[in-house]
């Protein structure tokens, strides 16, 4: 597996992207109180931007990542004793099925099958589950400066109907973030965030 971070890696954690987590978390924890007796997983956590500001009120958390590099840095971040695991590869390489808290910011896009990973999840989430995604809506690719991504973002409404019909119930989706890039120089683009929250029932 190419790891298309590993370049990127030892500068990730830069203001931006910690701003741009902080906001996405302080959002879920508006709808959200983590349990010290949740499992949680980070999907995509690269180095661990989101999960490891909740690290502190769960009981264990899963990192998930397809590349080493990010997960290198992240395993030089202090736990302060709460039990950690990182996993390479896809969603579907971790087994388990006991996650009681599931969360992703920005890397949905970067999922190629969100059908069979969604599928997935599913399978590995304890009854009474909560889901938590946070992504761009639908955008023309110059987010990545039009290189070749899974998604362009996503349309709310379909994306909810994909959690949906592989079993989730999701209880709401909305807007709670406008990225402002400067993709092309001395052009501001603006970019909408979202915020899915779902449930295993």
């Amino acid at each position: 597996m190419t790891d298309n971070f590993a370049h990127r890696a030892a500068e990730w954690d830069s203001p931006e992207k910690t701003k741009m987590t902080e906001i996405f978390v302080t959002e879920m924890l508006k709808n959200i109180s983590p349990q010290k007796s949740w499992k949680a997983l980070e999907i995509g956590a690269g180095t661990g931007l989101v999960g490891m500001q909740v690290l502190q009120q769960v009981g264990s958390m899963v990192f998930e990542d397809t590349s080493e590099a990010m997960l290198g840095v992240l395993k030089q971040k202090p736990t302060n004793g709460v039990p950690v695991e990182t996993v390479l590869g896809e969603i579907f390489e971790y087994k388990q099925q006991d996650i009681d808290f599931a969360f992703s910011c920005m890397a949905f896009h970067h999922i190629p099958d969100i059908d069979a990973a969604l599928k997935h999840l599913y399978s590995i989430c304890n009854s009474g589950a909560t889901v938590v995604v946070g992504d761009l809506l639908t955008e023309d690719g110059s987010f990545h400066r039009f290189e070749p991504i899974p998604h362009k973002g996503f349309d709310l409404n379909e994306l909810s109907g994909r959690f949906n019909n592989v079993g989730f119930e999701v209880f709401t989706a909305y807007t709670y973030n406008i990225l402002s890039r400067e993709r092309v120089k001395g052009i501001y683009t603006d970019f909408a965030q979202f915020i899915l929250i779902a449930r295993k029932n």
